[in-house]
């Protein structure tokens, strides 16, 4: 996997050119976040080996099987190892792809997306505004019901996970790109992803780090040209609401 520093604090980790984790420095370790495809657990390890630091956890940001590929390799190399998943999607994570009525708001509303072939149960549920390490939960439903992302409140890295794309380019998950058009066809739904493109926006990070595509520094001014195309694209859908 190719290894490229991530802030101060991480560092990104890449399959393929395409899928993207990244391994989090903390007081008592290493977090991960996000454990990309299958097959993938020995280049995360050795990473983590030359920042001369044990694994400590796995956080999710959410529960397809392009970032949960190596976690139960992972548990099984390192027993002990922490689980971390958002308590919404602690529900996709064991296969359940059913939607409650109030994620149901319109007809754009589907659980897409593959479904995750995990055996491992996860040992915390996070909810909003949770702090593991220096890593802080924030609540980004769009692409799945309970995805999360977070920041690492040191140096303002944000690991955005699917809540955006920089692919081609900063894109709000669910809209349309001619080179990475696949979005849209695995985002639950697009307007309640854009609601959390604002939310991210304003927390003002100093880079923003996807689950595909390359890390993008000082991101603001991209996001705010992501945030409209994605408005234009709900009003042409003609969903002005959102889910929750």
């Amino acid at each position: 996997m190719r290894r490229t520093p991530l802030g101060q604090h991480a560092l990104q980790l890449t399959r393929f050119g395409f899928v993207n984790c990244a391994i989090v420095r903390e007081d008592d370790g290493l977090t991960l976040v996000d454990a990309a495809l299958p097959g993938t657990a020995p280049a995360i390890l050795a990473a983590a080996e030359s920042l001369g630091a044990p694994i400590r956890r796995v956080l999710l940001t959410h529960a397809h099987p392009d970032h949960v590929g190596a976690v139960d390799a992972l548990l099984a190399a390192r027993p002990g190892l922490e689980l971390l998943v958002g308590a919404r999607e602690a529900r996709l994570l064991a296969g359940d792809r059913t939607l409650d009525p109030a994620e149901r708001p319109d007809a754009t509303a589907r659980m897409r997306g593959g479904t995750p072939s995990v055996r491992a149960a996860p040992t915390r549920l996070l909810d909003d505004g949770a702090l593991v390490g220096n890593l802080r939960v924030v609540a980004s439903p769009g692409h799945t019901p309970g995805h999360l992302a977070f920041l690492d409140e040191r140096d303002g890295t944000l690991h955005a996970g699917d809540a955006l794309h920089t692919f081609a380019g900063m894109q709000v998950s669910g809209t349309f790109r001619w080179r990475f058009p696949i979005s849209p066809y695995v985002t639950w739904h697009p307007a309640t992803a854009l609601r959390s493109a604002e939310r991210l926006q304003a927390l003002a990070p100093a880079r923003v780090a996807t689950g595909h595509g390359p890390i993008v520094e000082r991101p603001l001014d991209a996001l705010t040209a992501a945030i409209a195309e994605a408005r234009r694209a709900v009003e042409r859908r003609g969903v002005p609401g959102r889910a929750g």
